[in-house]
This record gives C-alpha cells, structure tokens and sequence, in this order.
C-alpha cells in the first residue's frame, strides 16, 4: 500500500481533510478512519481488461486477489488497496494510529460488499398458506387464483402506517448487512394504490436514512393488476403510467420503474407503456421478465433498462442481442429453489454468449424468503453452474452495474464507496460453499461497520 504514489485526487483530499485540528472535525462530521489487516484474501474485483460496462464472459472471473492485502477507508471512502506490509511503514498510518480502528483479518476472506440488485421489502407476514399449497402441489398461477400470491400481501400493507413499514424494512436491511450486504435494491409493489406504493416508497426512504448502507428504490406499481381492476389493465396502467410515476418522479421517492412483464401480469404492450412513461419523467427503467413463460425481450432494448431479471425463458436471439448491450440478467435462484422448480435460468449459456449477468437475492414472502446473497451464491454454483469467482463477481460489480452505481460500488478500488464484507473462512470459494450458514464477521458499510451492530 503505497500511499502517497498512487492516491487519486479524491483519496488525497480525503486525508488531507482528516489533517484538519480536531473542531474542524467535528464541524465536518468526518468519521475515524477503517484500516482493515492481514488480509488472507482480498477480492478488490479489479480487471485487468480496459473493457468499458459490466464483466461479460472469461472477465467475469477476474477477482484481483491480494493475499496479505490491507484496505484503508476514510470518511467513507476508500482510500488506499496494497498489501499489509507495504502499509505497515507508511509515516501517515504510523502518526495517526490511534484514530485508525484497525480490523485483524489474518486466515480470512475480504470481498466487496454484496449488492442486491432485487429485492420486495415493504411487507409484513410470511405467505405461509401459498408455502403449504406449492407443498401439496399447487401452482404458482393457480395459488394466485385461489387468492393467493402477491395479492394476499395488499390488505396488509394497504392498511399499514408508514412508520411500521419502514421499521419492517430496517430489520431487513440490518439482516441484509449481517450477511455482507452493504447495497440495496428495494422496491415497492404490495400496494398496487397511489396511496399505498407511495407510503411503501417512503417507508423505503425512511429506513434507508437509518442504515448505514445505500439503498436504491423502484417504484413496482405494475407488479400485478389489483383485483378492483380486473378485466380493466389498461385503465390501471394508465393509472401507474399518468398518477403514479409522476407522483414519484416529482417527489423523488425512486431512482427506478419496474414492471412485472409475463403470464398472468402485464403484456409486453402495456410494460411498453409503462417504461414510456417512466422514461419521459427521468426514471431509469428496470424489469422483471421471462420467469414464467417467454417474452422476446428485443423491443424493449430500445428504452436502454439497467435490468431484465429472472430471464428463465429467454430465446436465443434475445440472447445474442442482450450481448451487444449494457443491460444486465439479474439471476434470481432463491425463486427456482424455493418454488420447487427444475428448471434454473440458463446462466451458463448466458454468461458464455457474452450477456453480463448480476445475482440477487429476490427477497420477498412468497416465492424467495431469502435475506442471504451466499446463499444465491451456492444455489448459482450448484444449480446454474457459475463457478465460485463468477458468483463473486455476478453478486458484486455486476449488482453494482445492475443498479448503475458501478462508479462507486462493486469493487475494493481507491475513490470508491468504503463497503467491504469480512468473511471467516480461509478460501473465498467457502462463502458459497457453507450453504446454509452464515459466515460473515464483520461487514462496513460507507465506512461505518454495519454488521456486528
């Protein structure tokens, strides 16, 4: 860790400014520096590629390992990334030791922090009826028909204050943290009201103000048609497209607009409305597509989506064409597993056509009751066939690209936002491997330590 050579502009002011006389300080708010040690493994997710966009193909394994790595990270950022050695007799580090809170990570695995590119937090209950149902062998669309589904969620949050939305999502995004998420993509969705996917928009904002890690949030008001519009979609799409979205946009309650496209929710000319909506009010756009059946995926690449998520059923010249774009395939397994299906989204064919593919979690009650990007990790290695660096990197940078934050999360890089997960294993191909469990130690979030609180 050479620090004064290779610092960039950001880094420099960045210890300049803790230079400063101790009420200067104060008056700034700065926070005591991290200085994370020994570090057996260090993943810093840099390439070697001069690529520009998400990791595609054999880039998708590049993890930059450091072993004896060490990470300084000041007023929330990164500063320096070298070895421990190298660090160790820098002057700057000697003469402010003690305002260093030094973190041993000797025999452990240090990655960035997870970014969860897909997740429904704004709820209250377990969907425990649907679990039994799927048990005794009803499917998804025929538990939605019983009554079911993402429907049985609505009363709930409808009748909900805000107040108690938002703890709800706080304790989330605490467990979240705890598993070395440290980035949160959160989206509204079991409302399907202007009143209530606005109160869940704020719910989300609320508790993101009280956690120390970044949160993303996308307005799903076409998750699904309510039940007081059924046989009228177009009069509620015209409802999310013209009451909605404006709403949203206006008060800046989300950075996204999602729109669940497939059998039994929304066709691919009403989705088309919606992005058309959600672009011309400055909305970046992202999709739930081809879980259920196939959509060709083709005309909507003209609206430029960050994401097209799921992607279990995906032709193969949708496939060639997402490899000429930006547009990322958030993998969901958490979904196939707990669902009980076969089938996994193909993500070797994807990652070898060159299609950039992110993981995430897709928390939600019903059909992915999962807090746990490890263990999206494990089921991406044993049932989609990603190796363990792949999974690393699909849950990292390419969450990172997946949400447009690639300048700032993703990777253990100088100038970068301060969010590192510590692992106590010995090799980073455990953390997939110890399916199940959990073994995060410590997880800092913009340079605050999140995890343990």
């Amino acid at each position: 860790m050479r620090i004064p050579s290779s610092l960039n502009p950001v880094s420099r002011r960045l210890l300049n400014c803790f230079s400063v006389t101790s009420s200067r300080k104060r008056d700034l708010k700065i926070q005591s520096p991290v200085f994370l040690a020994n570090i057996g493994q260090l993943l810093t997710l840099r390439s070697s590629s001069a690529k520009p966009g998400p990791r595609r193909g054999p880039d998708l394994k590049e993890l930059g390992i450091i072993e004896g790595g060490a990470v300084l990270c000041l007023a929330g950022k990164i500063v320096s990334v070298g070895t421990t050695k190298d660090a160790r007799h820098h002057p700057w580090l000697k003469k402010n030791r003690k305002k260093v809170l030094e973190i041993d990570c000797t025999h452990k695995v240090v990655v960035p922090g997870f970014v969860d590119s897909h997740t429904h937090p704004v709820f209250l209950n377990p969907r425990l009826v649907d679990f039994e149902k799927r048990i005794e062998g009803a499917s998804y669309e025929e538990i939605a028909t019983a009554g079911g589904g993402i429907r049985s969620s609505l009363e709930d949050v409808r009748k909900a204050r805000k107040r108690v939305l938002a703890e709800r999502v706080l304790a989330v995004l605490n467990d979240m943290a705890a598993h070395g998420t440290t980035t949160v993509e959160a989206k509204s969705g079991y409302g399907l009201t202007i009143e209530s996917e606005l109160k869940s928009l704020e719910a989300i904002r609320d508790a993101a103000s009280r956690w120390s890690g970044t949160v993303i949030s996308t307005l799903l008001g076409a998750h699904l048609v309510p039940k007081e519009f059924q046989g009228r979609s177009q009069n509620y799409v015209e409802l999310v497209c013209k009451e909605m979205i404006p709403q949203a946009a206006r008060r800046k309650l989300a950075q996204f607009v999602d729109v669940f496209c497939d059998r039994g929710a929304f066709t691919a000319e009403e989705a088309e409305q919606i992005f058309a909506a959600a672009k011309q009010h400055g909305l970046s756009l992202r999709a739930h597509m081809c879980q259920l059946a196939e959509t060709v995926l083709r005309p909507f690449l003209r609206f430029n989506p960050a994401s097209f998520d799921h992607m279990d059923h995906v032709n193969d010249d949708d496939i060639l064409e997402l490899a000429k774009h930006y547009t990322v395939a958030t993998l969901v397994p958490g979904a196939n597993y707990f669902l009980g299906l076969k089938q996994y989204p193909q993500a070797r064919k994807l990652i070898d056509a060159g299609v950039p593919v992110a993981l995430a979690t897709d928390y939600n009650p019903g059909t992915s009751p999962t807090l746990s990007i490890p263990m999206a990790m494990s089921l991406a290695c044993t049932q989609m066939k990603m190796s363990p660096a792949e999974a690393v990197a699909a849950a990292t940078i390419n969450g990172a690209w997946a949400l447009r934050l690639a300048d700032r999360k993703g990777s253990i890089e100088p100038g970068k936002d301060a969010d590192l997960a510590v692992f106590a294993v010995n090799d980073y191909r455990e953390v997939p491997y110890w399916f199940g469990t959990n073994r995060c130690e410590t997880t800092v979030s913009n340079g605050m330590i999140a995890y343990p609180q």
